[in-house]
């Protein structure tokens, strides 16, 4: 819900960016090497794990040549190589370094094409809100969407929607109703956040999402599984959930991969960066989950290796290194009612 998110107090330090991720290939994409004339022909056979290696020496000489082009070079670059050429200067050239890099490793030892997890399930809620958003305000899920982003096809493959009936404050503002365009009567008629849970877990399961599959929860910042989700599950009197646990904040995905400063990682932000524009309704949960997924999309495509970077314990918000082993999230299991 990005009018809130943009309306929270600062991050506190276990907020700050995750050292940046090593990259990894999506599958089924064509890729050709920029010309030999451009790296003076160089060629290596010692072992590519080795920093040493006169690979990246090569490397290193491309990044530079490539820092040095136009945008309108760049483009005709990356359309030689049949990649997306939409973007600003900063996005055109991490996409043709990375697809270069991968391209020289390639050579030397074919490079694993698989992603972190089968599945990304990204999520963005829809929550009650006032105008300003004043402190002692509590904000109960109004919207749960779920999009199946496939890592492999690069494509979504489903998407979940329910709206949820709030109970401490059942009746909504009228800046909430403009901002969201859930209504009155659409709240009046949804079921209780617990049936939602049980239904989204149930629709998971359905999708064998932790138990054949691997897959991970993703969010547009912190606030859906740190601030909302985390209220919600005090206000329903039961306990948070083990698979929203770790998920993967893409604003820090996206500003560690592309280099770019916190204040563009907004929604809107990153995908004007990216070449697109917003589809759908802004607020809309279902609608800006899978324009999250777009982004989540372009960025595998560019060679982002999208892990989980974030976690809740003992209800903190904690910060998950880019170092730590790669897990996916548990099967889907409804939590116990609190004491």
């Amino acid at each position: 819900m990005e009018e809130q998110k943009e309306n929270r107090p600062h991050a506190a330090p276990n907020e700050a960016s995750a050292p940046p991720a090593a990259a990894a290939r999506p599958p089924g994409k064509q890729h050709c090497r920029i010309s030999d004339q451009e790296t003076n022909g160089k060629k290596s056979t010692a072992n590519p794990n080795d920093f040493s290696d006169p690979v990246y020496k090569e490397i290193a000489m491309t990044n530079g040549y490539i820092n040095r082009m136009t945008r309108e070079e760049l483009r005709s670059k990356l359309a030689e190589f049949k990649l997306e050429t939409r973007g600003v200067k900063d996005v055109l050239k991490k996409r043709l370094k990375n697809y270069y890099k991968k391209q020289k490793l390639m050579q030397k030892e074919p490079i694993n094409r698989d992603s972190c997890y089968d599945y990304i399930c990204v999520v963005d809620f829809e929550a009650t809100c006032e105008e300003g958003n004043p402190p002692e305000f509590v904000h109960e899920i109004i919207e749960f969407p779920v999009v199946l982003l496939n890592t492999h096809t690069l494509e979504i493959e489903d998407t979940f929607q329910q709206y949820v009936k709030p109970e401490i404050n059942p009746k909504l503002s009228d800046f909430c109703i403009s901002l969201t365009g859930i209504t009155q009567d659409i709240v009046d008629k949804a079921e209780t956040f617990t049936q939602v849970l049980q239904n989204v877990i149930e629709w998971m399961r359905q999708r064998e999402l932790g138990t054949k599959y691997s897959y991970s929860m993703l969010t547009d910042g912190s606030w859906d599984m740190s601030k909302f989700l985390n209220t919600q599950c005090r206000i329903s009197r039961i306990k948070y959930p083990s698979f929203a646990k770790r998920w993967i904040n893409i604003r820090k995905s996206y500003g560690n991969f592309y280099k770019v400063p916190r204040n563009q990682t907004k929604l809107t932000t990153m995908l004007e960066n990216l070449g697109m524009n917003y589809d759908g309704r802004p607020h809309s949960g279902l609608d800006d989950s899978k324009n999250i997924a777009r982004i989540a999309i372009r960025m595998l495509q560019d060679g982002c290796e999208l892990r989980v970077n974030e976690r809740m314990h003992a209800g903190q918000l904690m910060t998950v290194s880019s170092l730590a082993p790669l897990e996916g999230a548990p099967a889907p299991q409804m939590p116990r009612y609190r004491n």
